[in-house]
């Protein structure tokens, strides 16, 4: 029964397929990793076929099973968000090759050369609580203890300890090697002070006071990523121009994220308050607790990703008394925004 459940994929011509393209895919991945890190081979690969589930396959068989490396993993007891540093810290591990894996709580399972500072980048922030793991090995040679150690000391770093490394980390052939930077998604340009005019019957109005400005760049999530959605924004912030954030703003803004993902069917929008995703936007009015003056976030995620300063604009203006404006038209109807 075992073995006819795991290979009830390979039943349907689909299934089979994308079999064969995973094998094929792993084969070519195989034949690197003995020379070379595997988050700079997938880093330079940015095929949005290897997905968050396959690269968890890949470090499985390869880096453990095939190659030996040593693991060592936590759940991060603090948020971490200067990641430059800790990249020119690990770069000088020149002893031991490192492959570092974050579970990202919306892009799922991303990994990098922590040598590498554009790669540990597009891990955005570590946030607390969620797991990492780091892989310590010697790519086709034969792991030592130093691997073991290696894996626990750089966790040691993620966590924010300090650590004493020792002098045979850093003596080695696993030097830092430049990788291509693959494309990035189009640079988002702040939002004008402008309020954005509504296409569905909506009436003229003054702007809103105030334009939305970006978060800090220590809360920002990656642009770029090898699993899951393949790119992520930064978060940007709305700011709430209203007395308060009440229900009219909250189907305002249901309405305006409706017709962008109605525009844009394969991109996600994600909103942020106070630092957490918000999975029901109704509850951003209850209580009244987001007042004039608060920041609200939101990213978008997925590929190709466009309109996000025009989505900027109809936010912030519906976080605003003009809200009203995306609230006319038919009920249960789809505004032509984007």
């Amino acid at each position: 029964m075992a073995d006819s459940y795991n290979l009830e994929m390979l039943s349907t011509r689909a299934g089979f397929n994308s079999a064969v393209r995973h094998i094929k895919k792993t084969i070519e991945i195989s034949g690197k990793a003995e020379s070379g890190n595997l988050g700079d081979i997938i880093y330079e690969m940015d095929d949005e076929e290897l997905t968050s589930g396959r690269i968890n396959l890949l470090l499985r068989m390869l880096l453990v099973d095939k190659l030996g490396y040593k693991t060592a993993s936590a759940n991060l007891s603090e948020t971490v968000d200067d990641l430059s540093a800790l990249a020119k810290e690990f770069a000088k591990w020149n002893g031991v090759d490192l492959v570092a894996a974050y579970f990202h709580p919306e892009l799922g399972l991303l990994i990098a050369n922590p040598k590498v500072e554009e790669e540990l980048a597009g891990f955005g922030e570590l946030r607390k609580r969620e797991l990492l793991v780091v892989y310590a090995g010697l790519q086709g040679g034969q792991t030592n203890e130093d691997c073991q150690k290696a894996a626990q000391l750089a966790l040691r770093l993620f966590e924010g300890d300090k650590v004493t490394v020792p002098s045979s980390l850093t003596r080695g052939k696993f030097t830092v090697k430049k990788v291509s930077k693959p494309k990035q998604a189009a640079e988002v340009k702040p939002a004008k002070t402008k309020a954005a005019k509504p296409k569905a019957g909506a009436a003229k109005k003054a702007p809103a006071k105030g334009a939305p400005a970006p978060v800090k760049k220590a809360a920002a999530l990656p642009v770029k990523s090898s699993a899951g959605p393949s790119k992520m924004t930064p978060r940007y912030a709305v700011i709430v121009q209203n007395e308060l954030f009440h229900n009219g703003n909250v189907e305002a803004w249901k309405k305006i994220i409706a017709s962008y993902r109605a525009k844009h069917p394969t991109l996600e929008v994600f909103i942020y308050y106070e630092g957490e995703r918000i999975l029901d936007i109704n509850s951003l009015f209850k209580w009244g607790k987001v007042k004039h003056g608060t920041a609200i976030e939101f990213a978008i995620a997925g590929n190709e990703i466009q309109d996000v300063a025009k989505l900027q604009r109809y936010l912030a203006q519906g976080a605003s008394q003009m809200f009203e404006a995306f609230l006319r038209g038919p009920v249960n109807s789809v505004l032509k925004l984007f």
